[in-house]
């Protein structure tokens, strides 16, 4: 392994460093956190990827017990735990998968406005379960300093059960998170952000095994046949599916129109829908905030 900061490139050979001031801040922030032993709610994603792998390199300067777990739901692709393996795989840190089944959490399946908070308090409550039993003084998870704005009810369960969120209290912003990770050689560096599939329909809206697989479903398959949209999100109003992607890719939809309308009918919906206003993160949420 490397040293904390540095990460050599086996494309071309050289070694690139991670922004000094960044990797300062997070290193500073988990010096004080880790005596005890630290387990990492592993996501799949590049912010919980970040916070292990600055714990990994850690581990050079001062021993200490780490472990990853990814928490694997009914919200969740299964892609996203074998993602979660290999980051954790590549940096040597023992990963554990955690299945937990969020839709027998009535206050979660009725899907209200705080339904974040009701599902971070089930599955943070079984981590630390988890944590206290493997002898591990610390969990902490991947919330980031951009994530304090908007619609964010899952924060106060984080906050309620004493999660550790280092990227925030570093404050540290997405971009300065992914050129870690780029800087680090992380497998998801450059992975669009992926919150769960509960986020794909609107409040109110019991979740329900089919519901989630379809919203799944038709994700996945509406990835491969436009791979060059980077972000992309299908909002469940069955029978009318919803198409959320970037302004500058609505022409790219539209010219593959009949191949989107045949997939997501075969998936179940009826009526396909092409957002006008693009992609957002959390459209659900405008009316909360």
């Amino acid at each position: 392994m490397n040293p904390i900061g540095q990460v050599s490139s086996a494309q071309t050979g050289q070694t690139h460093r991670a922004p000094a001031l960044s990797t300062d801040k997070l290193l500073a922030v988990l010096r004080a956190r880790v005596a005890g032993g630290v387990l990492v709610a592993l996501s799949g994603g590049v912010d919980s990827a970040v916070v292990l792998a600055a714990l990994a390199r850690l581990q050079r300067e001062q021993p200490f017990k780490l472990l990853a777990v990814t928490v694997a739901t009914p919200f969740h692709l299964v892609r996203e735990g074998a993602e979660a393996a290999e980051v954790a795989r590549q940096l040597g840190v023992p990963h554990r998968l955690l299945h937990i089944d969020t839709l027998q959490n009535a206050a979660v399946v009725a899907n209200p406005p705080d339904r974040c908070y009701h599902c971070k308090r089930a599955l943070f409550g079984q981590l630390l379960t988890l944590a206290e039993a493997e002898g591990l003084a610390t969990v902490m998870e991947g919330t980031h300093a951009g994530d304090s704005t908007g619609w964010r009810p899952g924060r106060k369960a984080l906050a309620e059960l004493g999660i550790v969120s280092p990227l925030a209290e570093a404050g540290l912003t997405k971009p300065e998170i992914r050129a870690l990770a780029a800087a680090w050689a992380l497998s998801v560096a450059q992975k669009p952000s992926a919150p769960c599939l509960a986020t794909r329909f609107p409040y109110g809206t019991a979740m329900t095994a089919e519901g989630l697989e379809r919203v799944g479903m038709a994700e996945a398959l509406l990835r491969r046949m436009l791979p060059g949209v980077r972000e992309l999100r299908v909002r469940d109003h069955l029978p009318i599916a919803r198409l959320e992607v970037p302004l500058e890719s609505l022409q790219t939809v539209l010219d593959c129109r009949e191949s989107v309308l045949d997939l997501l009918r075969s998936v179940g919906y009826t009526f396909v829908t092409l957002d006008l206003a693009g992609f957002r993160s959390g459209s659900f949420d405008g009316a909360l905030v």
